[in-house]
């Protein structure tokens, strides 16, 4: 089965685990999707991730981050879509959740968080909230 969307996937994937009490969850593997992880893992949402090729497809898995029964990753939105692109400059990146979230974008210089292309006075495609 092909999917369309797999940002959303591996997005829908960690909702999934996380609302299942998993403590890690596996997604199949790409350069866009690792990027994501590592800045989850920067901003401390997961606690890491390891990418795992003994199969046809490789796969990441990610230990999901819990703090007593309270997972580290509250909420996920997936914003800009196959359908409808969501492009900011630098002054319209958002601040999520009053500064306790973050926006990962695309840029031109790559992935990043909304704070770190705001510093570098970029602008790009936003990709997800992460709160």
């Amino acid at each position: 089965m092909t999917v369309t969307d797999p940002i959303a996937d591996m997005l829908t994937r960690i909702r999934n685990a996380i609302m299942a009490g998993h403590d890690s969850v596996l997604v199949p593997s790409s350069k866009i999707k690792l990027a994501i992880i590592k800045i989850l893992k920067e901003e401390g949402f997961i606690e890491r991730y390891e990418i795992l090729k003994g199969q046809s497809t490789p796969m990441i898995k990610i230990r999901l981050k819990y703090t007593g029964d309270q997972p580290a990753i509250l909420g996920l939105e997936r914003v800009s879509k196959p359908g409808l692109r969501v492009y900011v400059e630098k002054r319209q990146i958002p601040r999520v959740y009053g500064g306790l979230g973050i926006a990962i974008l695309s840029t031109s210089k790559g992935i990043m968080t909304g704070q770190e292309a705001w510093r570098q006075h970029l602008g790009g495609e936003i990709i997800c909230y992460v709160w």
